[in-house]
């Protein structure tokens, strides 16, 4: 029996993602009336905003009649029109919860939403039964499908009617018993950039797992008119976005400007197009220099563009084209050192060699290890954090550039007081090639990441660590 007056509501169950709902039903002489989907309300009480395309119905007029156990790659939210139907489903995606069973009775009362990989079946309790389901991707023969057989004595369903008295396909009792079932794997993430500094950061935060897939500029092609065709996109859980273009006075330049804009801004918007159309979250990685440095405290994450040369309003366009991606992260840093060519290590060399360098001394900021924005990336990731820009760099007091260099002289043995610190007019007065204008203030507030448990590595002690190794 339909149960009428619920409030709507949600119960978990011992499969993660897997949940139950009770809808509120509205009846009179007349019949029964029911929100079946409304995004707003259920979005609130915590359904996660899926992003159905494509709604089924299937009809049973025979008592008995039963489905399954099949497992898709798109999330569905299942609930009855008609009549009442008995529910099993089973985790058949990768993981410590696989084989993991959950069985419950479904009237027009009551949904469930199923999330990507969990098996599921349907056996009719009444006749003339109907069920609706709302899926988040168009069904293909290239997906990847997982089946389990019915009567698996692993899983040990108590259907209500046995097996042998019902209507089932014969493609439905054919299917694995639980041992030779092939788990569903994760969506996968797509590191785009992976040759680059931060790119082969991520590649030691994240791992080379099946699912964690590495592309470099001639393996995804951010220009072509068919990039939303040239993956399977609702197989991935997660782009981040790790290549960009970072020349910056070469930005300056006719053909510097033109690929500055390519990588930092139209790429950036073909890949949000991408994560927006499939619901894939998109993580991307800013730059100081979308600010002009003129503020006296450090920026917020809410503060306004001001950048004041190409690079830096090729990243600010960037940033507003990410953004679009409802499922985005922005990390914006600063003062960015990796495993390639940098800062530290032109120092370093120059200290070893008995060279007195002279370093700038008027612009302040903190430096970031590609490892750490890695490490960060993962903790949103992980966390669930939501959506939104964070700054991200190295923590503890600031510094100028010719602080750096007297600290990478004093930690490799050699005698700081070499280093002289000079203007930023001073410093490119005899360059011969453009010169872009740097924010003189690239301190970073960290209070909005630190706000969801991301503990800032102090810039001092990592640049000690980087040296060390």
């Amino acid at each position: 029996m339909t149960e009428f007056g619920k409030s709507l509501a949600s119960s978990p169950t011992p499969i993660p993602g897997l949940v139950v709902w009770e809808l509120p039903v509205h009846g009179d002489n007349r019949g029964w009336f029911k929100e079946n989907w409304q995004r707003e309300k259920m979005t609130a009480a915590g359904l996660p905003d899926f992003g159905p395309v494509q709604n089924n119905i299937a009809f049973n007029d025979a008592v008995g009649t039963t489905r399954g156990i099949h497992a898709e790659p798109w999330d569905k939210f299942v609930s009855v029109a008609s009549g009442r139907i008995f529910g099993a489903w089973v985790d058949l995606r990768e993981g410590p919860t696989f084989g993991a069973v959950f069985t419950t009775e479904v009237d027009p009362s009551r949904a469930i939403f199923v999330p990507r990989g969990v098996g599921n079946a349907y056996q009719t309790l009444e006749p003339d039964t109907a069920y609706a389901y709302l899926v988040n991707d168009h069904w293909s023969p290239d997906a990847t499908y997982t089946f389990l057989n019915l009567a698996d004595e692993t899983s040990a369903i108590e259907w209500r009617i046995p097996l042998d008295e019902v209507e089932i396909s014969a493609k439905d009792v054919a299917h694995p018993r639980l041992d030779a079932v092939t788990p569903m794997p994760p969506r996968k993430t797509l590191v785009v950039g992976a040759n680059g500094q931060l790119g082969r950061a991520l590649r030691g935060a994240l791992g080379d797992a099946p699912h964690i897939e590495y592309a470099t500029r001639q393996d995804i092609d951010l220009t072509s008119d068919d990039l939303a065709s040239a993956r399977r996109w609702r197989d991935y859980d997660t782009i981040i976005n790790a290549g960009a273009y970072t020349a910056v006075d070469l930005a300056e330049t006719p053909e510097g400007r033109s690929q500055a804009w390519a990588a930092n801004a139209s790429g950036v918007a073909a890949l949000a197009r991408v994560a927006t159309a499939n619901g894939i979250t998109f993580v991307h990685v800013s730059s100081d220099y979308v600010f002009d440095g003129s503020l006296n405290r450090a920026y917020r994450e809410d503060d306004p563009f001001a950048p004041l040369g190409v690079y830096g309003q090729s990243k600010a366009a960037g940033d507003t084209a990410a953004a679009t991606a409802p499922r985005h992260y922005i990390l914006r840093t600063s003062w960015v050192i990796g495993d390639g060519k940098n800062f530290v290590r032109t120092m370093a060399s120059l200290a070893e060699r008995g060279i007195d360098p002279k370093v700038v001394d008027d612009q302040m900021g903190r430096l970031t290890f590609t490892h750490d924005i890695a490490r960060g990336i993962r903790h949103l990731l992980d966390a669930r954090a939501p959506f939104g820009t964070y700054n991200l760099t190295g923590s503890g007091d600031p510094t100028t550039w010719a602080g750096i260099a007297r600290a990478v002289f004093t930690a490799t043995g050699h005698d700081p007081d070499r280093v002289t610190g000079v203007s930023t007019e001073e410093y490119f007065a005899s360059a011969t090639g453009p010169v872009a204008t740097r924010p003189r203030n690239s301190l970073l507030d960290l209070a909005k990441l630190e706000a969801v448990g991301y503990v800032a590595s102090d810039a001092e002690a990592s640049l000690r660590r980087y040296l060390a190794t």
